[in-house]
């Protein structure tokens, strides 16, 4: 399960599940940012609603170019997913409704010039496991650290405010977990 840490009228920004860490912190990191509510497609949203997700995902993908060492002379990788459970091994096991099981979500993956991970090597597209693979790829894969979390969400709510006009009131409490 993933961990909300940030929530505003955009959606929410969560750590993955450590069991599901696509990319190292060390070799860019893992963000996962949520719509404002649950879809399956994203021309299911509103325009407003599509448009402050949009904002939160920019600003959540510029703070972590901005506070991260790791990120330095690198960028981010948007990846929408919702694919596994779309998976005739998913459950219910056999084929699935996109509409009824898909939930739009969007990884920000971010790719460091210094990857020393053969899956996301700089210059290179990242390779994520097939969904037998699911539970045993993220065994070495770590999730950002507090302070990481930290300096991300506070540069992020920033960005919000300062260049996409969210009030204060757009922007709910958020808070990192010291085992992050």
């Amino acid at each position: 399960m993933t961990l909300k840490i940030f929530t505003c009228e955009g959606g929410t920004v969560d750590l993955p599940d450590p069991q599901f860490v696509l990319i190292s912190r060390e070799n860019g990191g893992n963000l996962i940012v949520h719509p404002p509510r649950p879809v399956w497609e994203r021309s299911e949203l509103t325009r407003t609603e599509l448009m402050l997700w949009a904002f939160l995902v920019a600003a959540t993908g510029r703070a972590m170019l901005d506070v991260l060492p790791q990120l330095k002379g690198g960028c981010i990788n948007y990846w929408e997913a919702g694919n596994w459970a779309l998976n005739d091994d998913a459950e219910p096991k056999g084929r699935k409704l996109p509409s009824d099981y898909r939930r739009v979500h969007l990884h920000l993956l971010g790719r460091s010039p210094a990857s020393t991970d053969p899956s996301c090597r700089w210059g290179e597209s990242p390779n994520f496991p097939d969904y037998a693979d699911r539970l045993t790829w993220s065994a070495d894969k770590r999730l950002f650290t507090p302070e990481e979390c930290r300096a991300i969400l506070h540069r992020t709510e920033r960005l919000l405010t300062e260049k996409y006009d969210f009030t204060p009131t757009q922007i709910g409490a958020w808070s990192v977990p010291e085992s992050a």
